[in-house]
């Protein structure tokens, strides 16, 4: 009897998941502590509250990587290349492969170059206060991206449009919105919704919308292999999501 109680006393904690960005985050189980302090006992749900907003609120200062860094890097990624060429059965030392770990090294880095990029450097003093309150959209904006499962490419058109709440944008920081998100290992889902919320936590606006139509290459030269296929994802917020006409202002607009 007391073995089956202690049994059912070790029942490990369940884990919880962030949904954020589009991105699940698994992370360790949020425990109801001793109140050993005299202070607040730690509630699970308040803590999920504040680390989803952190999380939210990131953009604004995310930098994971550097210039200094890719030079200190290169070598040990142009080493892990010469490592494929070798488990591929080719010999990495014959004249048309000589330079290509390095090659490679050096690409991938420029194809992931949004993790050296910030929000906040990209939009600095470009908002401006503007008395202009109707939809702006830009739209076919082109998008290359890596996908994060098999690091092979999708390649599409990304259409931004918002509601100015009294502040509007230069035009081009939108692009280079996209540019910074895209250019980093993705899924289309999350990449979608990043570039609305950072729209959205920097200008503030009344609403905005966002839709991608990509080409995944690990559908088409991998896997199903169809050649012809896209993946539409979309994210609302603000009107966008609550106002159905203007949702649908938007996506006639983007259509035509």
């Amino acid at each position: 009897m007391d073995h089956a109680k202690q049994t059912q006393s070790e029942k490990p904690p369940a884990y919880s998941t962030d949904s954020v960005n589009g991105h699940v985050e698994e992370r360790a189980p949020v425990l109801k502590s001793p109140n050993r302090t005299g202070g607040p006992q730690v509630v699970p749900g308040e803590e999920t509250r504040s680390h989803t907003s952190a999380v939210m609120e990131s953009w604004k200062e995310e930098r994971t990587r550097s210039i200094e860094d890719n030079e200190m890097n290169l070598p040990g990624i142009a080493a892990a290349y010469t490592s494929i060429l070798r488990g591929l059965g080719e010999d990495p030392l014959r004249q048309g492969l000589l330079k290509t770990p390095r090659r490679a090294a050096t690409a991938m880095q420029f194809f992931t170059k949004g993790y050296q990029e910030k929000i906040s450097d990209v939009l600095n003093n470009a908002i401006f206060d503007e008395d202009h309150d109707e939809m702006v959209i830009v739209k076919d904006i082109d998008m290359f991206s890596m996908c994060e499962h098999h690091l092979v490419p999708f390649i599409g058109k990304v259409h931004i449009g918002y509601l100015p709440n009294k502040r509007v944008v230069g035009l081009s920081k939108l692009a280079r919105i996209v540019e910074i998100y895209s250019r980093r290992l993705q899924v289309q889902e999350r990449l979608t919704k990043q570039i609305a919320v950072a729209i959205t936590e920097s200008l503030q606006p009344s609403g905005v919308g966002v839709v991608i139509e990509a080409s995944h290459m690990c559908m088409v030269m991998r896997g199903v292999q169809k050649m012809n296929s896209k993946t539409v994802t979309s994210t609302m917020l603000g009107v966008f999501r609550e106002d159905p006409k203007t949702r649908e202002e938007f996506l006639k607009l983007i259509k035509n």
